[in-house]
């Protein structure tokens, strides 16, 4: 069964095959990391994950890279506005200097790194810094000059978008699109839609052949892909905010200097927003991963919510829409808690197959996430279900294994209190077991009767 994906570039869905028959190479846009990434920021994350472990279920081996941005990262698409790692520096109370810079960063790229492993996130062979890459990006600016298609102003290196007759082609811009309202605050640059290369700035920076300075946000990501992927990869992925912009800008100045397509497929996922809008550090109005965890809610049950939407659609945040996913999510985790006791199972074929098809097709986790309750409410056997869906979950990711074996993880303490209670229920002392049986709510299990048998099992947030 052959792989289909949405591509951006040519806007409909097409087979996929890699450029390597046996790897498929994916870039990956990563953070800046001057601040928390928010779980509107983590859905590109889940999205590429997902693509990365389905790759990986359909026989390939896969070559991921996730940049770090800890430089030259300005606040505006226009080139302008504060560099978001010297607004951290000020926040943060740190030193403005290349030093305080790299604490920053280590500290932001580490917490976005927790993240990721919270979210059950596969991590990326290759995490570059752009700070490390300060040569790569000369260089590449460098061909670029040599090509005739840069100019100096007052400020910096801007690549002349006017030299690229192909400039805007990943999402359709025009002259009079939304390229004419990225107006820089200078009136040097030569049309609205030129970008900066490298910015001349004495306060912190770099030596280059033109002046002290760092690199433009976008050289980073051209000039890493090519170090790690070559001058064209498979698959680049990131949010569709990267499209008018920052993905046309890595385009124009990879295809202006190498002469040859950067990506085959470009992928994108739609934003989280809530009831305001759009979620954002800028707006105010953006939610952390920690901050669903303060609300009881573990960080697999909002992978979860995710992947109930397809990743092209938008999806609006609301905790009580989590936390029904969080329920729904823990019913799972209990039932295949149950189904293990029943021993070995087998996978169950024509379950799989058709799991393979919905996947397949440009990554429908909604109808992956029915197929493993559709599974859950067959009338196959306990084992075979368990065996099933596990096999399901290298896929999803949603560490369905390991959260039911954590959930059946009871202290001695709670045990005894539960022993005590039935001994109770069978002197039939039902307000006193019932007192137990609070008394373990309380203290953050779950305790479910059968006949004159209990089960514990550990909700979901105790598991944070």
């Amino acid at each position: 069964m052959s792989l289909k994906f949405y591509n951006t570039l040519t806007k409909k869905i097409e087979d996929f095959s890699p450029i390597n028959p046996l790897e498929v190479s994916i870039y990956s846009c990563g953070p800046t990391v001057y601040d928390f990434a928010h779980i509107g920021n983590l859905r590109s994350y889940v999205f590429a994950d997902i693509l990365h472990r389905t790759l990986e279920f359909a026989g390939y081996k896969v070559n991921h890279v996730v940049n770090i941005t800890d430089v030259g990262h300005l606040t505006s698409d226009a080139d302008s506005g504060e560099d978001k790692m010297m607004k951290g520096l000020k926040r943060e109370g740190l030193p403005v200097t290349i030093e305080g810079m790299r604490q920053l960063a280590e500290k932001f790229e580490n917490l976005f790194k927790d993240d990721l492993k919270a979210l059950n996130i596969k991590l990326a062979n290759t995490f570059p810094r752009a700070s490390e890459h300060i040569h790569e990006q000369i260089e590449l600016i460098k061909k670029l000059e040599q090509k005739g298609i840069t100019y100096e102003t007052s400020d910096g290196i801007y690549f002349d978008t006017s030299k690229d007759p192909h400039y805007g082609a990943l999402g359709g811009l025009t002259d009079t699109g939304e390229a004419r309202t990225r107006v820089n605050d200078t009136d040097e640059k030569k049309n609205n839609r030129d970008f900066a290369l490298w910015k001349f700035n004495g306060e912190l920076g770099w030596d280059s052949p033109w002046d002290t300075g760092f690199p433009g946000w976008h050289i980073e990501c051209s000039a890493m892909s090519q170090k790690y992927l070559g001058e064209t990869f498979d698959i680049h992925t990131g949010g569709i905010d990267h499209i008018p912009v920052h993905h046309n800008n890595e385009i124009a100045q990879s295809t202006c200097a190498t002469g040859k397509p950067l990506a085959h497929f470009w992928m994108h996922n739609e934003f989280v927003t809530v009831e305001s809008g759009k979620m954002a550090k800028s707006e105010g109005n953006f939610i952390t991963l920690n901050t669903l965890k303060e609300h009881d809610i573990h960080p697999l049950a909002y992978r979860y919510w995710l992947l109930t939407a397809h990743y092209r659609s938008p999806i609006t945040f609301s905790y009580e829409a989590v936390e029904a996913a969080q329920h729904a999510l823990e019913r799972l985790v209990y039932a295949l808690s149950e189904y293990k006791k029943d021993g070995d199972g087998v996978i169950i074929v024509e379950w799989m197959d058709g799991f393979e098809k919905v996947l397949f097709d440009d990554l429908n986790t909604p109808q992956a996430i029915a197929y493993l309750h559709a599974i859950e409410n067959s009338n196959q056997s306990n084992a075979d279900k368990y065996r099933t869906i596990i096999e399901i979950d290298k896929v999803l990711g949603l560490n369905l294994e390991k959260l039911s074996e954590d959930i059946q993880d009871i202290p001695n303490e709670i045990k005894a209190l539960a022993e005590k209670r039935s001994a109770l229920r069978e002197e039939k002392q039902w307000e006193a077991s019932d007192k137990i049986r609070t008394d373990i709510e309380t203290k953050g299990f779950h305790i479910k009767d059968s006949g004159n048998n209990h089960v514990i099992w550990r909700p979901l947030a105790s598991l944070i």
